[in-house]
């Protein structure tokens, strides 16, 4: 009896400091968003461009003169994206504060056929929107990204700085070469993936952005860029991402023309566009590359989105891709990682050689 209220009270205590350290490492999470925002950027961005070097390295180009161009070209990107990016979220909310009254004038135009009551609660609906505050409010935060490229860029060099002692530290980690040669084939896979998950979301997106482009462009509509770069970068979230940059691109073609019937048409354009590629190439081109439960990726929206914000959404996948792959390599975490995946299989994909290293494990 004794012994069973001892296991009992271990439980008990081990239930509790697990909750415990859930709650720290929650809160940490928050309090430290920015921070760690920018480190897993800077840790995707480390990842894409060590292949590069590799690749220059097998052409006998020098280890440093590769690393010094690498961070030239990450410090020059990620800064002109962000001010890019910046510049055009400007533009828009420029745009969309000029013509938000005439957007509400014909939302009010549209209700003159309903019945009383219906108009006095549209009426009431539109008072209660504070356009010019909300855009105003996301172009401030959109003014963060400079700083974050900046941080970013730091971070990205300290990494490069430590690039070849990084094998050496795992292996003293991990006590022995064979377990240490297991971590870093882990790593390797979670890079892999994520980086195919990476370069082919960017050719989906862009193609997407490309034909957002051309819809503005044949309808004569202004701030065709900016919906094109804003539709790129929103398509990076999945299934949440083209919904919103679809209603965006409706609420601002509405407000430029002010006519529903044109309205109905670009918008009905932009949605099949959406559609057409969010439900056929995206599977067809990604579903060998990610493996994951729909479910998943979307209790991950849902969690890092709480978490981190917009910019959660965005890690939520390569996060998720990861978590997947750690899961799967220990055995007590490994139905998580089954669970996670699509179906049921987190190893397929993994060439022969992780496989042999999980298994020798």
């Amino acid at each position: 009896m004794q012994s069973g209220d001892s296991q009992l009270r271990e439980r008990l205590q081990t239930g509790f400091l697990g909750v415990v350290a859930f709650a720290l490492i929650l809160f940490m999470l928050v309090q430290a968003r920015f921070i760690l925002i920018c480190l897993a950027i800077a840790v995707i961005v480390f990842a894409l461009t060590s292949d590069a070097i590799s690749a220059f390295a097998r052409l006998k180009v020098p280890n440093w003169l590769a690393t010094t161009l690498a961070l030239f070209a990450i410090a020059v990107g990620l800064l002109w994206a962000a001010t890019a990016v910046v510049a055009q979220i400007n533009e828009i909310v420029s745009t969309a504060i000029l013509y938000s009254d005439r957007a509400q004038e014909v939302l009010r135009r549209l209700a003159a056929d309903f019945s009383p009551g219906a108009q006095e609660t549209l009426a009431t609906f539109l008072s209660n929107i504070n356009l010019v505050g909300w855009m105003r409010s996301a172009a401030g935060q959109a003014s963060n990204l400079i700083s974050g490229a900046v941080l970013t860029v730091t971070f990205t060099a300290f990494m490069f700085a430590e690039r070849a002692w990084f094998p050496i530290k795992v292996e003293r980690l991990a006590g022995d070469e064979a377990r240490a040669r297991h971590v870093l084939a882990i790593i390797g896979s979670i890079t892999r993936r994520v980086n195919r998950y990476l370069l082919v979301k960017s050719v989906i997106s862009l193609v997407t952005a490309l034909l957002i482009w051309s819809v503005f462009r044949v309808a004569g509509l202004e701030l065709a860029g900016a919906i094109a770069m804003l539709t790129f970068i929103l398509n990076f979230i999945p299934t949440i991402g083209s919904i919103i940059a679809t209603v965006i691109a409706v609420i601002l073609v509405l407000a430029q023309t002010g006519d529903p019937t044109t309205t109905l048409l670009i918008g009905g354009a932009c949605t099949m566009v959406q559609f057409l590629i969010g439900n056929i190439l995206d599977p067809l081109l990604l579903g060998q590359t990610l493996r994951l439960s729909s479910f998943g990726i979307v209790l991950s929206l849902a969690f890092w989105g709480a978490i981190w914000g917009i910019a959660g959404m965005f890690l939520a996948v390569p996060i998720m891709v990861g978590a997947m792959i750690v899961c799967a390599h220990i055995p007590w975490l490994r139905p998580i990682a089954i669970m996670l995946s699509h179906e049921g299989l987190p190893d397929e994909g993994e060439n022969d050689d992780d496989q042999g290293f999980r298994d020798a494990a």
